[in-house]
């Protein structure tokens, strides 16, 4: 019924792969504008090499799934990873429930999938959301492990005042209600969503400066902003998703930006996952917290259903409304040399922190960092991304 190719110039932004997609279970991180752009931007000018395994039906060659994949060598140990490079928090296949459940029913179909891994000291895969497809089943994995962490989204109401009044204490609504006069006696402040890459640009390039001043490595990971391929990446993803996938949001003061976010939207979600603001200027008026509020009366005024902050365990996402989702992530050694390690890093706390350093750099690092609202202290922290 099926039949398996590696196709590692698979084109993401191609017709059929646009259809699949449409009709699949998979998130947002499996866009045909986020993947394409990560393989070109991330994945190629990394060490990392792409591994896209493509499930096609017969007769007719229709597509049927993709497994979005990397190789990735740390030292000695050969690693098959999914292609999140430390900027996705949702993993996925690309097919739908029903699809899935076919193939994994024809075990030619399977061995030929797994045969295509191979070689691999270790397969590791996280960020698997509570209800995502059983992606573990197609390598023979039993079950998932806790990654210790959940996902939050706040539900949205019909009415911006309905959802302020459901989702935020009495008390906070008043506070930012008074931040909010205090911000427009500072001068023309306004909030808005980009319609031009020119003003993508400035966003971004204002984001840059933040969030290299608030995360410049010394206490915790660096900014991935800094490194030109990622911001070029996220860059992309906003230029080429503009008035659909992408939406960046920027808070003005008198022309200039003084916070913004990107998020990206699918099926009545909004997933923000990147930000910053002048702190030096704006911290007193809980920018940081305004723009959030102001996000999530964008996407009411759109028909979003829901306002997904990701992955992490941060105070400010239960303070919006968000509701924790469990994360999992599904592990399989390929070696004697994998088994060991995974091993040793899972059961040994010292071994887990030494193979972050190996993975990201000298301090132990989570995957990225995106300045979130803490409103108790009214600053932006770190958000923190484990692999």
């Amino acid at each position: 019924m099926f039949e398996v190719t590696a196709e590692d110039s698979f084109d993401f932004r191609s017709t059929e792969y646009a259809e699949l997609f449409a009709s699949s279970a998979a998130t947002a991180f499996q866009h045909p504008i986020w993947l394409a752009q990560l393989y070109e931007r991330i994945v190629r000018q990394s060490s990392a090499t792409p591994l896209i395994i493509v499930v096609r039906s017969r007769p007719g060659g229709k597509l049927a799934m993709v497994l979005p994949l990397v190789r990735r060598r740390y030292t000695l140990l050969k690693v098959v990873e999914f292609a999140d490079m430390r900027v996705s928090d949702y993993v996925s296949p690309v097919t739908d429930e029903e699809t899935l459940s076919r193939i994994l029913a024809d075990s030619r179909v399977v061995a030929s999938i797994r045969r295509f891994l191979q070689p691999y000291d270790l397969l590791r895969i996280g960020k698997l959301a509570d209800r995502s497809l059983a992606m573990e089943r197609l390598f023979g994995i039993e079950k998932r492990e806790s990654m210790g962490m959940s996902a939050y989204s706040s539900k949205l109401e019909p009415t911006f005042s309905a959802w302020r009044e459901h989702q935020l204490d009495q008390s906070y609504r008043k506070e930012l209600d008074k931040k909010s006069r205090q911000l427009g006696r500072l001068g023309e402040a306004r909030f808005k969503c980009a319609e031009s890459i020119d003003t993508i640009r400035t966003t971004f390039d204002a984001l840059k400066v933040y969030r290299g001043k608030r995360f410049d490595g010394s206490n915790g990971p660096a900014d991935l902003l800094q490194q030109p391929s990622y911001f070029d990446f996220y860059l992309a993803v906003a230029a080429e998703g503009c008035g659909g996938f992408a939406r960046t949001y920027t808070f003005w003061m008198n022309d200039r930006a003084i916070a913004g976010a990107l998020g990206l939207a699918h099926n009545g979600s909004l997933l923000v996952i990147l930000g910053g603001f002048d702190e030096a200027g704006y911290r007193k008026q809980s920018i940081g917290s305004l723009l959030f509020e102001q996000i999530a009366r964008d996407c009411i005024e759109r028909g979003d259903h829901s306002l997904d902050f990701t992955i992490g365990d941060e105070p400010y996402k239960r303070i919006f409304g968000g509701r924790p989702s469990p994360m999992w992530q599904i592990f399989r050694a390929g070696s004697p040399l994998g088994y060991a390690a995974h091993l040793t890093v899972e059961k040994l706390p010292a071994a887990k922190a030494l193979a972050r350093r190996v993975l990201h750099g000298k301090k132990a690092a989570p995957d990225r960092a995106i300045a979130s609202p803490v409103p108790v202290d009214e600053e932006f922290s770190p958000e923190v991304r484990k692999t």
